[in-house]
């Protein structure tokens, strides 16, 4: 149930296994705006099929970063949703400075105002851990970890019995790369948010319980 607006725009930085989908989910629903993953836009173009899909599937296989020309053009076009005049999140975007700068203009063009952001911070053995064994339900997308989260029955989603799969860029040799690109490009947002006095930091390695009271502290917190 949504009893406080959010009218801004949150974004949500950190490593790949730093738990910025789920509770980027859980705000989003708090709020009732909409939770804006370009990763999970583009999986969805890669499973339809569409133009666009073809083009990014081979890269995000290969764990590489998707071309800011393709990443800004979905952005702006969902952006320019009426479901996002409210706020919205944005989980795990911008990843460089680029990006950062573009997003930039693109809030000033529509009105607006600066965003909160939010960096989770989380050590290299807890994501290494909480990525190679992350396992998404093919139906409902309820995550699980077989190491710290699994099933009740191995292999099966605890909510609709759906098959439980692991992403390609999962894949150990993937994952490497994936958080080796994370410390090369985005690594920097943190300082470039920082000196816009917009930043804060919150430890994304304990449990999902703690990172939420966290996160909501820091957000009553700019509330008020």
């Amino acid at each position: 149930m949504v009893t406080v607006a959010l009218n801004r725009a949150l974004i949500f930085l950190g490593p790949p296994g730093a738990g910025k989908g789920t509770q980027a989910k859980q705000v989003a629903k708090s709020y009732g705006v909409p939770h804006l993953s370009t990763g999970d836009m583009f999986r969805e173009a890669v499973s339809r099929g569409t133009e666009l899909g073809r083009r990014v599937k081979p890269i995000m296989e290969r764990g590489e970063l998707v071309p800011d020309d393709l990443v800004m053009k979905l952005v702006e076009e969902r952006l320019s949703q009426p479901d996002c005049a409210q706020g919205f999140v944005f989980d795990g975007f911008p990843r460089t400075l680029a990006q950062a700068a573009l997003l930039d203009g693109i809030f000033e063009v529509r009105g607006i105002g600066k965003p909160l952001v939010i960096d989770f911070a989380v050590s290299a053995d807890k994501l290494l851990r909480r990525l190679t064994g992350r396992w998404t339900c093919s139906v409902g997308g309820e995550i699980y970890n077989v190491y710290d989260a699994p099933p009740k029955v191995p292999g099966v989603c605890d909510v609709d019995g759906g098959k439980l799969v692991q992403r390609a860029d999962d894949r150990p040799e993937v994952v490497k790369e994936r958080l080796a690109a994370y410390e090369r490009q985005t690594k920097p947002l943190t300082d470039y948010y920082s000196r816009q006095g917009v930043l804060k930091t919150i430890d994304a390695g304990a449990s999902v319980d703690e990172v939420s009271r966290a996160l909501n502290a820091v957000l009553k917190g700019a509330k008020s």
